[in-house]
């Protein structure tokens, strides 16, 4: 494990760190069209890509995540750019570190393939060797490019995220923060990822694995719903956990996903986070810098107060 790793890890025994907000939300306000590759964007717009990062750590992130979150082979494939997953993912990384200052820290992203492994019965389509490869390739490559940290992330089933940890841990040895996105059944009452796997039972798998960091990301309940699935995580495990929801529920204004939660309406959920446990915060879709801004002015508030 590189030094940045380690004491990464060592700060959160004693400081909430946080992180950034949503990369695509950025992109899309760059003038990245819908239905495009953002991680070309590392390649043709690099000047882009630092303008996000340095935002996020002006507005007070601790961290940021490099534009990879779909820049694994398998996921690259749809755009026929596959054989550029290393160069694209190197880049990603270089990106980001060129731009953190000092005290920072820099997490490669890893997401979601948009496959299912062959052991998720019946309804796999992929060899898990093939996962395995995929997550591989990529934690190598950014791992050349600078990154201090992974953030496997929004992540459905734990078959896939038990990969992609493996992957990562074996091929780099850095810390990985792992998050699975899960959706409130207001019916029962209860969070699940869509496959059904409750908050206690993803930390425990994810912890087995090899996690450092564990939480929850994105989801369709926004802030309000992240305390809970803490909670129910911290049952089941003492290590360290994560959260960055959305910036409230999407929804369609023309042909637009808005999301409703103002900077201040989103930090005002913040402090209950906190209370349930969480040492690692941020936003994802919809948020922006100033969500950021006013999510850190909450935790720099309560560490003013101790």
């Amino acid at each position: 494990m590189g030094s940045h790793g380690k004491e990464f890890l060592a700060r959160l025994q004693s400081d909430v760190l946080i992180l950034d907000g949503a990369m695509g939300t950025m992109l899309f306000q760059a003038g990245l069209a819908p239905g495009s590759c953002p991680e070309l964007w590392n390649d043709t717009r690099p000047e882009v890509l630092q303008g996000v990062h340095r935002a996020y750590f002006d507005a007070g992130s601790d961290l940021v995540e490099t534009n990879s979150f779909g820049g694994t082979r398998l996921k690259l494939k749809a755009f026929g750019l596959e054989e550029r997953c290393r160069e694209l993912n190197e880049k990603a990384a270089r990106l980001a570190r060129s731009v953190c200052p000092s005290g920072g820290y820099v997490a490669g992203s890893i997401g979601p393939t948009g496959h299912l492994p062959d052991t998720f019965e019946p309804l796999g389509d992929t060899p898990a060797e093939l996962f395995y490869e995929s997550f591989r390739e990529q934690a190598l490559a950014l791992a050349e490019g600078g990154v201090d940290l992974f953030a496997v992330e929004t992540m459905m089933i734990p078959d896939e995220a038990l990969l992609a940890i493996k992957a990562v841990k074996e091929a780099t040895g850095l810390p990985v923060l792992c998050s699975m996105t899960f959706q409130f059944n207001q019916a029962k009452g209860v969070d699940r990822t869509m496959w059904g796997t409750s908050p206690a039972d993803a930390a425990e798998q994810l912890m087995a694995a090899g996690a450092d960091i564990v939480g929850c990301n994105c989801g369709d309940g926004g802030p309000g719903r992240v305390p809970a699935s803490l909670a129910e995580m911290r049952t089941a495990t003492g290590a360290f956990l994560a959260a960055y929801p959305n910036a409230g529920i999407p929804k369609m204004v023309g042909d637009k996903t808005v999301y409703d939660l103002t900077p201040e309406a989103m930090a005002a959920a913040y402090p209950a986070i906190l209370d349930a446990g969480a040492r690692v915060v941020g936003a994802c879709c919809g948020s922006t810098p100033e969500h950021i801004r006013a999510i850190a002015a909450v935790v720099r508030g309560r560490k003013d107060r101790r």
